[in-house]
């Protein structure tokens, strides 16, 4: 699968897209980060689940969630795009998620089967897309989307957060 063009996906989604390694093969691309991020989840032990770097930052918890919560919206979006829905979809703010979700009442396990079984869940549906439905359009939140911008667009989420993980958090 190729990499998408700019307009399929909105600008600030570029953000993300481009820690995407240079790979025709975004699935290889999912399946890679899945079990990153599934490493990096087991070697916590329990209670630095909750840490935050900052006051104002979420907790890792909350990052997991929030990496959930994302690739939920986005690949809902993808399936209706894919399915030729021509309704936009609304739109959706993840620091209210968040805050809504009370992920550090979870424990670790929790969310990191959560993570696991949405993505291979995911990486099952896009398997089963073809190139022209890859190409597929609609709008969400005002912004038009390929499906293949979404796909893009949830492994560079994910490696975008890794990233901050390791950085700031581990």
């Amino acid at each position: 699968m190729n990499f998408p063009k700019p307009d399929e996906y909105p600008e600030y989604d570029s953000a993300y897209i481009k820690y995407i390694p240079d790979s025709d093969n975004i699935i290889n691309v999912l399946e890679e980060s899945r079990d990153e991020l599934q490493s990096i989840i087991s070697s916590l032990p329990e209670e630095k689940g909750n840490y935050s770097y900052a006051e104002s930052k979420w907790s890792i918890k909350e990052v997991l969630g929030h990496i959930a919560d994302v690739e939920r919206v986005h690949s809902y979006r993808a399936m209706c795009f894919a399915r030729d829905e021509t309704k936009s979809l609304p739109g959706f703010e993840g620091d209210d998620y968040v805050k809504a979700a009370d992920f550090n009442s979870r424990p670790l396990s929790s969310l990191a089967a959560e993570l696991l079984s949405l993505r291979n869940a995911n990486i099952a549906l896009f398997k089963s897309l073809d190139e022209n439905t890859l190409l597929k359009r609609g709008t969400a939140n005002n912004y038009g989307f390929t499906v293949r911008g979404l796909i893009f667009a949830i492994a560079g989420h994910e490696l975008h957060h890794i990233k901050i993980l390791k950085e700031k958090y581990l």
